[in-house]
Protein backbone atom coordinates (compact mmCIF):
# COMPACT_ATOMS: atom_id res chain seq x y z
CA UNK A 1 0.00 0.00 0.00
CA UNK A 2 0.71 3.64 -1.43
CA UNK A 3 1.61 5.65 2.01
CA UNK A 4 -1.10 6.88 3.26
CA UNK A 5 1.12 10.45 5.17
CA UNK A 6 -0.55 13.96 5.15
CA UNK A 7 0.82 16.59 3.16
CA UNK A 8 3.05 17.76 6.45
CA UNK A 9 2.59 15.21 9.23
CA UNK A 10 3.45 11.38 7.97
CA UNK A 11 1.03 9.08 9.75
CA UNK A 12 2.40 6.62 12.70
CA UNK A 13 2.16 3.32 11.92
CA UNK A 14 -0.05 2.20 14.31
CA UNK A 15 -2.28 5.19 13.60
CA UNK A 16 -1.67 3.70 10.06
CA UNK A 17 -2.42 0.75 10.74
CA UNK A 18 -5.39 0.55 12.65
CA UNK A 19 -6.61 2.91 9.70
CA UNK A 20 -5.85 -0.05 7.20
CA UNK A 21 -8.07 -2.59 9.72
CA UNK A 22 -11.14 -0.30 9.35
CA UNK A 23 -11.00 -0.25 5.49
CA UNK A 24 -11.17 -3.86 5.48
CA UNK A 25 -14.05 -4.09 8.22
CA UNK A 26 -16.30 -5.15 6.44
CA UNK A 27 -15.20 -6.09 3.23
CA UNK A 28 -16.08 -3.88 0.57
CA UNK A 29 -16.45 -3.77 -3.08
CA UNK A 30 -16.15 -0.28 -3.40
CA UNK A 31 -15.74 1.77 -0.35
CA UNK A 32 -12.22 0.28 0.63
CA UNK A 33 -8.65 1.82 0.88
CA UNK A 34 -8.42 1.83 -3.52
CA UNK A 35 -11.19 4.27 -3.25
CA UNK A 36 -9.34 6.70 -0.62
CA UNK A 37 -6.06 5.70 -3.08
CA UNK A 38 -8.10 7.50 -5.72
CA UNK A 39 -9.33 10.92 -3.78
CA UNK A 40 -5.66 11.41 -2.62
CA UNK A 41 -4.67 11.29 -6.62
CA UNK A 42 -7.87 14.04 -6.77
CA UNK A 43 -5.88 15.60 -3.51
CA UNK A 44 -2.94 15.62 -5.07
CA UNK A 45 -4.55 17.02 -8.21
CA UNK A 46 -5.95 19.90 -6.17
CA UNK A 47 -2.91 20.71 -5.06
CA UNK A 48 -1.39 21.18 -8.23
CA UNK A 49 -3.60 23.38 -9.60
CA UNK A 50 -5.68 25.63 -7.23
CA UNK A 51 -4.11 24.79 -3.71
CA UNK A 52 -6.44 24.05 -0.39
CA UNK A 53 -6.06 26.50 2.45
CA UNK A 54 -6.39 23.37 5.02
CA UNK A 55 -4.27 21.04 3.51
CA UNK A 56 -3.45 18.95 6.37
CA UNK A 57 -7.44 18.47 7.35
CA UNK A 58 -8.96 17.77 4.29
CA UNK A 59 -6.19 15.12 3.69
CA UNK A 60 -6.91 13.88 6.95
CA UNK A 61 -10.58 14.01 6.17
CA UNK A 62 -10.10 11.96 2.80
CA UNK A 63 -8.37 9.04 4.91
CA UNK A 64 -10.97 9.16 7.23
CA UNK A 65 -14.37 9.84 5.13
CA UNK A 66 -15.32 5.80 4.84
CA UNK A 67 -13.32 4.64 7.73
CA UNK A 68 -16.66 3.40 8.83
CA UNK A 69 -18.75 1.76 6.43
CA UNK A 70 -21.76 -0.46 6.90
CA UNK A 71 -24.38 -0.42 4.24
CA UNK A 72 -27.29 -0.77 5.98
CA UNK A 73 -26.38 1.61 8.65
CA UNK A 74 -27.43 5.59 8.33
CA UNK A 75 -24.90 7.01 10.10
CA UNK A 76 -21.76 5.98 8.88
CA UNK A 77 -20.43 9.85 8.49
CA UNK A 78 -21.10 10.51 11.83
CA UNK A 79 -19.14 7.50 13.13
CA UNK A 80 -16.26 8.37 10.48
CA UNK A 81 -16.26 11.47 11.97
CA UNK A 82 -15.56 10.60 15.64
CA UNK A 83 -13.32 8.07 14.56
CA UNK A 84 -11.42 10.36 12.80
CA UNK A 85 -11.55 13.08 16.05
CA UNK A 86 -10.09 10.08 18.55
CA UNK A 87 -7.97 9.15 16.24
CA UNK A 88 -6.19 12.39 15.67
CA UNK A 89 -5.93 12.85 19.42
CA UNK A 90 -4.51 9.96 19.99
CA UNK A 91 -1.74 9.72 17.15
CA UNK A 92 -1.28 13.10 16.72
CA UNK A 93 -1.99 15.79 19.37
CA UNK A 94 0.66 17.85 18.91
CA UNK A 95 0.43 18.06 14.69
CA UNK A 96 -1.89 21.38 15.05
CA UNK A 97 -4.93 19.47 13.33
CA UNK A 98 -8.20 20.75 13.00
CA UNK A 99 -10.16 18.19 14.30
CA UNK A 100 -13.51 20.21 14.39
CA UNK A 101 -12.77 21.00 10.81
CA UNK A 102 -12.11 17.07 9.75
CA UNK A 103 -14.42 16.39 11.55
CA UNK A 104 -17.30 18.59 9.98
CA UNK A 105 -15.89 17.81 6.77
CA UNK A 106 -16.30 14.02 6.73
CA UNK A 107 -19.88 14.87 8.06
CA UNK A 108 -20.51 16.87 4.61
CA UNK A 109 -20.43 13.77 2.70
CA UNK A 110 -23.62 12.40 4.02
CA UNK A 111 -25.44 15.40 1.70
CA UNK A 112 -23.77 14.65 -1.09
CA UNK A 113 -26.31 15.41 -4.07
CA UNK A 114 -28.24 18.00 -1.49
CA UNK A 115 -25.68 20.86 -1.48
CA UNK A 116 -25.08 23.57 -3.52
CA UNK A 117 -22.37 26.16 -4.17
CA UNK A 118 -24.20 28.99 -2.05
CA UNK A 119 -24.73 26.62 1.29
CA UNK A 120 -21.04 27.24 1.53
CA UNK A 121 -21.30 31.08 2.17
CA UNK A 122 -20.63 31.03 5.42
CA UNK A 123 -17.85 28.80 5.73
CA UNK A 124 -14.54 30.27 5.81
CA UNK A 125 -12.34 27.79 3.70
CA UNK A 126 -15.53 27.16 1.32
CA UNK A 127 -13.30 26.12 -1.36
CA UNK A 128 -11.60 23.09 0.41
CA UNK A 129 -14.98 22.16 1.28
CA UNK A 130 -16.41 22.39 -2.33
CA UNK A 131 -13.47 20.81 -3.84
CA UNK A 132 -13.10 17.92 -1.03
CA UNK A 133 -16.93 16.88 -1.64
CA UNK A 134 -16.30 17.42 -5.79
CA UNK A 135 -13.46 14.81 -5.18
CA UNK A 136 -15.31 12.16 -3.29
CA UNK A 137 -18.24 12.20 -6.62
CA UNK A 138 -15.41 12.93 -9.35
CA UNK A 139 -15.64 9.07 -9.96
CA UNK A 140 -19.25 10.10 -11.68
CA UNK A 141 -17.08 11.60 -14.09
CA UNK A 142 -14.54 8.14 -14.90
CA UNK A 143 -14.15 6.32 -18.07
CA UNK A 144 -16.76 3.71 -19.18
CA UNK A 145 -14.99 0.78 -17.41
CA UNK A 146 -14.25 2.43 -14.41
CA UNK A 147 -17.60 4.15 -13.72
CA UNK A 148 -19.07 0.66 -14.75
CA UNK A 149 -16.63 -1.13 -12.27
CA UNK A 150 -17.70 1.68 -9.04
CA UNK A 151 -21.53 1.18 -10.29
CA UNK A 152 -21.11 -2.92 -9.70
CA UNK A 153 -19.27 -2.17 -6.60
CA UNK A 154 -22.14 -0.12 -5.31
CA UNK A 155 -24.63 -2.94 -6.23
CA UNK A 156 -22.21 -5.83 -4.42
CA UNK A 157 -22.53 -3.37 -1.02
CA UNK A 158 -26.25 -3.95 -1.39
CA UNK A 159 -26.53 -7.10 -1.94
CA UNK A 160 -28.90 -7.25 1.27
CA UNK A 161 -31.32 -5.26 -0.35
CA UNK A 162 -33.55 -7.18 -3.16
CA UNK A 163 -32.50 -6.30 -6.46
CA UNK A 164 -35.84 -5.02 -7.79
CA UNK A 165 -35.87 -2.52 -4.84
CA UNK A 166 -32.22 -1.72 -5.23
CA UNK A 167 -32.62 -1.05 -8.85
CA UNK A 168 -35.79 1.60 -8.10
CA UNK A 169 -33.49 2.97 -5.41
CA UNK A 170 -30.43 3.36 -7.46
CA UNK A 171 -32.29 4.61 -10.14
CA UNK A 172 -34.43 7.18 -8.06
CA UNK A 173 -30.89 9.01 -6.64
CA UNK A 174 -29.01 8.67 -9.86
CA UNK A 175 -31.96 10.55 -11.58
CA UNK A 176 -32.27 12.62 -8.81
CA UNK A 177 -28.41 13.79 -9.36
CA UNK A 178 -28.95 14.51 -13.07
CA UNK A 179 -31.88 16.79 -11.97
CA UNK A 180 -29.62 18.83 -10.43
CA UNK A 181 -28.72 22.15 -12.15
CA UNK A 182 -24.72 21.19 -10.92
CA UNK A 183 -23.27 17.97 -10.04
CA UNK A 184 -19.88 19.35 -8.61
CA UNK A 185 -19.88 22.64 -6.41
CA UNK A 186 -16.57 23.86 -7.14
CA UNK A 187 -16.48 25.87 -10.73
CA UNK A 188 -13.40 23.82 -11.88
CA UNK A 189 -14.76 20.50 -10.96
CA UNK A 190 -18.06 21.34 -12.57
CA UNK A 191 -16.47 22.75 -15.75
CA UNK A 192 -14.09 19.69 -16.32
CA UNK A 193 -16.27 17.15 -15.06
CA UNK A 194 -19.90 17.48 -15.42
CA UNK A 195 -20.55 16.47 -19.25
CA UNK A 196 -19.23 13.49 -18.98
CA UNK A 197 -20.82 12.36 -14.92
CA UNK A 198 -24.00 13.42 -17.01
CA UNK A 199 -22.71 11.03 -20.23
CA UNK A 200 -22.04 8.05 -17.32
CA UNK A 201 -25.22 8.82 -15.19
CA UNK A 202 -27.79 8.50 -18.37
CA UNK A 203 -25.80 5.13 -19.24
CA UNK A 204 -26.56 3.88 -15.85
CA UNK A 205 -30.06 5.26 -15.77
CA UNK A 206 -30.94 3.42 -19.00
CA UNK A 207 -29.35 0.09 -17.45
CA UNK A 208 -31.63 -0.05 -14.27
CA UNK A 209 -34.96 0.57 -15.86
Amino acid sequence: MSDVGTTRVPLPAGMQAALEAAYATPPRAYHNFGHVETLLEQFEAVTAREGWAQPLEVRLAILYHDAIYDARAGDNEARSADLAAVSIARWLPDAGVDTVRVAHLIRLTARHGQLTPADFADDPHADDARRFLDCDMAILAADDATFEAYDRGIAAEYRHVPRWLYAVNRRRFLKSLLARPRIYLDDGFHQRLDARARHNLRRAVTTKR
